[in-house]
């Protein structure tokens, strides 16, 4: 029973553990990567040592494969939790709403403003990139001033200049 208990155990740190060495490689922060890695490599050694040494028990096995279900799930709790990087939003609009932009941009968002044509008349699409940890009260400004906005967010994997790099710029040395 002890083997069981640590074998989930293990699982439960190894997969969250490998969830976010590979959000930092791909975030191009190595070093951390690094160490996780180091981690998800001793954990994952002495976790299989465990269920591989001895009889080879059917139960071992089985707790072995819902740990890592239940790391799975921490891991993706842990990062969202995290919201490491930026994203940026798409939102397209059937008016332009000069109220959600001065909003936006009085809130700290660089905001920039498209027109294009749509099938049947003009739309209005606005950009904006923004940290991942504020996306979602971001989201919940969009649409409480245009509920029928289409919004599309992705994540960026690199940028250089522009509102938002100026901006963080500025709130370093204010804090100097």
């Amino acid at each position: 029973m002890p083997n069981i208990l640590l074998i989930f155990l293990l699982q439960i740190i190894l997969v969250p553990t490998l969830s976010l060495r590979i959000i930092f490689v791909v975030k191009n922060m190595t070093i951390l990567a690094s160490i996780f890695g180091f981690l998800e490599a001793l954990i994952y050694v002495f976790g299989l040592s465990i269920v591989l040494s001895g009889e080879q028990s059917i139960a071992e096995m089985l707790v072995y494969a819902m740990g890592f279900a239940a790391g799975i799930y921490l891991g993706g709790y842990i990062e969202n939790k995290l919201a490491l990087g930026y994203t940026t939003l798409t939102v397209n609009l059937m008016n332009k709403n000069s109220e959600l932009v001065s909003n936006l941009r009085e809130s700290g968002f660089g905001v920039t403003v498209f027109e294009g044509m749509g099938k049947d008349s003009v739309r209005y699409q606005l950009q904006i990139l923004t940290k991942r940890s504020v996306e979602e009260k971001l989201m919940k400004m969009i649409e409480q001033f245009e509920p029928n906005a289409f919004i599309i967010s992705y994540e960026p994997r690199k940028f250089k200049g522009g509102y938002l790099l100026r901006s963080m710029k500025k709130q370093r040395k204010a804090k100097s």
